[in-house]
């Protein structure tokens, strides 16, 4: 966005309001979409629910919208409890993947639709104030069908912004996009919300949209919120297999805590010796699972004479992506063991090839020895 949109931003600045969920369950028969969930978002934060299908998280902003009735529990804005409001009594708006536009009206006309519902006399002056912030204000007599995909999308952005809600609801708003113009929009909507100061609550199941955007991230599954924090946190300490997995991609590895000493976990991995910081680990005694993340690791024909964190075993595929290569490693005892190296013109190793992979004690993680290590793992 650019810095000319600052006379714009006033007329349709607003403020976000708290958003809490307590004890909210959704069951659909004998279904439970929605377990016992308890969430609190702190007013102007940009909240991203982060998940797979059917895990709960389209279910739960439904009902944020008043578009589900929760079978338990209750849903307060701003501390005020709405959880019997029917929705277009709610101080929310929401931005949907399919635009939802009227063929038939102008750009102008789309964004002051619900401003002129409600008889707003101004309701033209703030819908050309709502294009230009989001850029679009030379575009605003022509309709929908004369624009991208990612213009269409701005407009649906504005039309609710318009209407100042105190919280914006966002379902999967990028996945009709293509991957250069979703990431501009990850940019672009990350911009909006900072500006114009509301809470957005983003649903996703992309995890690099929901890290780039989202100052708090709820990774959800089956109904339930596994960890919960800013997308730093749950990248580097992730506390479940299936937080490890979903969010990016770990090599977790079983093994067996055999002694501490200085603040570390001494954990024998199929005869390696693996240390990881004691306070990274959810378990520090008996069985435990080790992760570490792929671009930790540092992949070479020759060892690092190491007495820790050191695996050895044989390169079973290479694959380039451009800015980075992925070397899949069979080690003896342990499975497949991936890792990324960054192109820069070296060539550390090929298919066949006997490698070693070593990384710091402090790049590794322990989770509870009874984790499925597979969870989580798109199929």
């Amino acid at each position: 966005m650019n810095a000319n949109l600052a006379p714009t931003l006033p007329e349709t600045r607003t403020s976000g309001a708290d958003l809490e969920l307590r004890g909210i369950t959704k069951r659909f028969a004998e279904f439970v979409a929605v377990k016992d969930l308890d969430l609190l978002v702190p007013s102007g934060t940009f909240f991203a629910l982060l998940g797979p299908s059917g895990c709960g998280k389209s279910t739960t902003l439904r009902m944020i919208a008043g578009l589900e009735a929760p079978s338990e529990g209750s849903i307060s804005i701003g501390g005020e409890d709405v959880t019997s409001l029917p929705s277009h009594k709610r101080p929310v708006n929401t931005v949907f993947q399919s635009y939802a536009l009227f063929p038939h009206m102008s750009v102008l006309e789309n964004v002051a639709f619900g401003l002129k519902r409600k008889k707003d006399p101004e309701a033209m002056a703030k819908a050309q104030a709502g294009l230009e912030m989001v850029e679009l204000a030379h575009l605003a007599n022509r309709k929908p069908a004369q624009l991208s995909g990612g213009q269409q999308q701005r407009v649906a952005l504005a039309r609710a912004l318009v209407n100042r809600p105190q919280v914006l609801l966002l379902d999967e708003p990028l996945g009709a996009l293509d991957m250069k113009l979703r990431r501009q929009m990850q940019l672009e909507l990350k911009t909006i919300q900072t500006e114009v100061g509301l809470t957005f609550i983003h649903v996703t199941h992309d995890q690099e949209e929901a890290m780039t955007m989202a100052d708090t991230v709820a990774v959800m599954n089956e109904g339930r919120i596994e960890q919960m924090g800013p997308p730093r946190e749950l990248y580097e300490l992730p506390r479940t297999a299936f937080v490890a997995n979903f969010l990016g991609k770990s090599n977790l590895m079983r093994g067996e805590v055999t002694g501490k000493r200085a603040g570390l976990l001494e954990v024998d991995v199929a005869g390696h010796s693996v240390l990881l910081p004691e306070d990274r680990a959810v378990q520090t005694s008996g069985q435990v699972v080790v992760g570490v993340r792929p671009e930790k690791i540092t992949i070479d024909r020759t060892s690092s004479g190491a007495a820790h964190n050191e695996l050895s075993g044989t390169v079973i595929d290479v694959s380039f992506t451009g800015t980075t290569t992925e070397y899949l490693v069979d080690v003896p005892g342990i499975g497949r063991i991936g890792t990324f190296s960054q192109n820069r013109g070296q060539q550390p190793a090929a298919v066949g090839d006997t490698v070693y992979l070593y990384w710091e004690a402090d790049y590794s993680f322990g989770l509870a020895g009874d984790e499925r290590m597979d969870a989580g793992v798109e199929q």
